[in-house]
C-alpha cells in the first residue's frame, strides 16, 4: 500500500505524483500565537504547533492572537470555504469571561442582536454560565464569521473581555484535548461536514 503522504513512487526512474491527499487537522490553539501563515514580526503562528507535512495546511476562520480554542486546518478548499458561509449553518460556540456581573439586559441585548461596524449582528443563542460581582461567564453560539466579531458584540454592550475560548466548531469540539494539542478528524466527522456542506464524500 502507498503511503500518499510520505512515499516517494518512480516509474522507470521518475517520480509520479500523486494527487495530494486532503487532510484535516483541529487544534486547540492556545493565547498568544497568530494565526498566519507566517509573521515578518517573527510572533508565535499557530502553524508551527502542526504535525510537519510535505504540503501546506489553512486555518479555516479566524481566531485572535490572545483568544484560544478550536481551530481547523486543512487544505480542502472547497470544504473551508462552505464551512465558513452562512448559508450553510455551521455553528461556532465560545465561552467568554468578562469582568463584572452580566445583566439581564446585556444579556438579552446579545440574544436579539446589536451593531457592530454598522451592521446588525444576527439573532443567536446565549446564555450565562455563572455570574457574580467580579466576573461573569457567557457561552455564545454564532453562524455568521465577522471579524473579532464575538468581542465587538461584548463591547459593544461596555463588557470588558477577559478570555475567550472557542469551544467548538463545525460540531468538532477541543474536549479532551489540552491546548496547544491537535488531532486528525476522524473519518465520520470528515464525512458529516461534507453531507452538511452539501459536498460528495
Amino acid at each position: 500500500m502507498i503511503n500518499e503522504i510520505s512515499d516517494r513512487v518512480e516509474v522507470d526512474g521518475r517520480p509520479v505524483s500523486l494527487p495530494t491527499a486532503k487532510v484535516y487537522i483541529l487544534l486547540n490553539k492556545p493565547p498568544g500565537y497568530i494565526v498566519t501563515m507566517s509573521d515578518p514580526q517573527k510572533r508565535k503562528t499557530a502553524t508551527e504547533l502542526l504535525p510537519p507535512l510535505p504540503f501546506r495546511l489553512f486555518p479555516v476562520g479566524r481566531l485572535d492572537q490572545e483568544s484560544e480554542g478550536a481551530l481547523l486546518f486543512t487544505n480542502d478548499g472547497q470544504l473551508a470555504n462552505r464551512l465558513l458561509h452562512p448559508r450553510y449553518g455551521f455553528k461556532k460556540i465560545y465561552e467568554v469571561k468578562v469582568k463584572g456581573s452580566v445583566t439581564d439586559q446585556q444579556l438579552n441585548k446579545l440574544k436579539q442582536g446589536v451593531f457592530i461596524d454598522g451592521r446588525k449582528t444576527a439573532p443567536d443563542k446565549i446564555s450565562l454560565i455563572y455570574r457574580n460581582r467580579q466576573f461573569s461567564y457567557v457561552r455564545l453560539e454564532i453562524h455568521e464569521g465577522r471579524k473579532h466579531e464575538v468581542r465587538k458584540m461584548l463591547y459593544a454592550l461596555s463588557l470588558d473581555v477577559k478570555k475567550l475560548k472557542r469551544v467548538a466548531m463545525a460540531g468538532l469540539t477541543i474536549k479532551g484535548l489540552r491546548p496547544g494539542f491537535w488531532r486528525y478528524l476522524k473519518k465520520e466527522e470528515v464525512l458529516r461536514l461534507k453531507k452538511q456542506a452539501g459536498l460528495p464524500a
